[in-house]
């Protein structure tokens, strides 16, 4: 197995993983703590991880093919989910919420 080979089996895993673990999270409603701090909501946790990991399978898929305006009709959707992913969901910390009493 060659090593381009290699790294796009890598890649392609990691995105499917990736988007398992977005997909898991928006089914559940539930985010591992250090993801859940790191963005405002779980749903946002979500569809970030979700959207990049599709993103990611998306370009190993292009760069497999040996088709340039196929690759290219793959990629550009990749490009677009990607900044989706970092413009709208992106990991914001969550906003500290106010004290039922007032201050």
């Amino acid at each position: 197995m060659s090593t381009s080979v290699w790294t796009m089996s890598v890649g392609a895993v990691a995105g499917l993983i990736l988007a398992g673990y977005g997909v898991w999270m928006l089914a559940t409603g539930r985010a591992p703590g250090p993801t859940a701090r790191a963005f405002r909501c779980v749903r946002d946790a979500g569809y970030y991880h979700l959207l990049f990991g599709v993103a990611l399978a998306l370009v190993v898929i292009g760069t497999g093919l040996d088709r340039g305006m196929v690759t290219v009709f793959i990629t550009v959707p990749a490009i677009v989910l990607a900044g989706v992913a970092v413009v709208r969901f992106r990991p914001r910390g969550r906003r500290p919420h106010e004290h039922p009493g007032g201050t």
